[in-house]
């Protein structure tokens, strides 16, 4: 027999519900809104398991506080550092990774970990708390926040590790990877997997050792002798990173990655790259002469915002748009470095670089 504080609960469900569909044609993503719901129906009038709604339940709610956190702070770009949770404060690795947040957040970028300890510490300490997001994993053992982001209301606890890692990624304009185990190395393959197939990015991915280190270059020689040289992977896909044990160039693989270009995305067919220096015509040309490979068909053109984008907050920005061929990845990752050394008005004439 169901219980009157099940009724309760079913009742105000009811009540949201119905207020939800009288509003419903006025929301700004009512179209968005109407088919997650109509999913929901379909998957109740299904027959799936019990462990298939909870798993379903809890990642809702794994990404409902996600796309709560993040709302406000949509504007601010970010950079997402990964690495061991076993370095102690007295490691090189450590220290190289406080330093490397603190310098990332003097240009102006906010710092996400996971929120443990190790590289993850190291992050928020050289960030401070005002700067950093924590995006802890609910486990039975092991990983508790570190004393630098507890209790600090961007500190949120997720279920699953694929929701977690869903937003490590989704708000990160960078990716910083440390020296780690084999979390690390996921987390590694995982950005280069994703930036390959392009369903991450375009973002910067820098891959940052000590002084003298040589754990990313003896990764990096691997991926070379096994990955490249046999043909597994293309030639150009280590554009895709960069190596370094020096802090001024990680630094600034991430701030020039930003000088002209902006952001992109798909309207249609076309990839529409925005920019937030216009270049000449000249320039395009250019592009058009040295990238002509990654093209599906035309050329690549300068452009306005096109309709679609009517709405989107960056539609004053001029853009590039062009038919690539989603393919070349790290063809297009060599096209934004060339962009970036084309823009008509210096990076440092911006009054805030880390702004979308």
């Amino acid at each position: 027999m169901t219980s009157s504080a099940s009724f309760d609960t079913l009742e105000t469900l009811q009540a949201d519900i119905a207020e939800l569909f009288d509003r419903l044609p006025t929301l700004k993503n009512r179209q968005l809104i109407q088919q997650a719901l109509a999913t929901i129906v379909r998957l109740a009038e299904s027959e799936i398991e019990r462990l298939d709604w909870k798993i379903l339940s809890s990642a809702l709610a794994d990404m409902e506080l996600g796309f709560q956190l993040f709302y406000d702070y949509r504007h601010v770009r970010k950079v997402t550092i990964f690495g061991s949770a076993r370095l102690s404060p007295a490691t090189p690795e450590y220290q190289m990774a406080l330093e490397f947040a603190r310098a990332v957040c003097q240009l102006g970028f906010m710092v996400m970990t996971g929120g443990g300890g190790g590289i993850m510490q190291a992050g928020h300490e050289g960030a401070g708390r005002e700067n950093s997001f924590g995006l802890n994993i609910q486990l039975p053992f092991e990983q508790q926040a570190n004393p630098f982001i507890e209790g600090d209301p961007k500190l949120i606890h997720f279920k699953y590790f694929f929701t977690r890692k869903l937003f490590l990624l989704k708000e990160s304009d960078a990716v910083a990877l440390f020296p780690g185990g084999f979390g690390t190395q996921d987390e590694a393959f995982e950005c280069m997997t994703l930036s390959q197939t392009g369903k991450f990015g375009p973002v910067p991915v820098v891959l940052i050792d000590h002084p003298g280190g040589d754990y990313w270059r003896s990764w990096s020689k691997y991926i070379d002798q096994q990955l490249v040289q046999k043909g597994l992977v293309s030639p150009e896909d280590p554009s895709l990173y960069t190596v370094t044990d020096n802090l001024e160039v990680a630094c600034n693989a991430i701030t020039n990655f930003y000088r002209v270009y902006h952001s992109s995305r798909y309207v249609g067919e076309q990839l529409v790259i925005r920019l937030s220096a216009d270049l000449s015509d000249a320039a395009v040309e250019k592009l058009n002469a040295n990238f002509s490979d990654i093209l599906v068909k035309g050329q690549i053109a300068k452009s306005q915002a096109l309709p679609p984008e009517n709405q989107d907050e960056t539609v004053e920005l001029p853009r590039l748009v062009l038919h690539f061929n989603q393919r070349d990845l790290g063809r297009l990752y060599q096209m934004i470095a060339v962009i970036n050394q084309m823009g008509t008005s210096s990076f440092e004439e911006k009054a805030h670089p880390e702004r979308k």
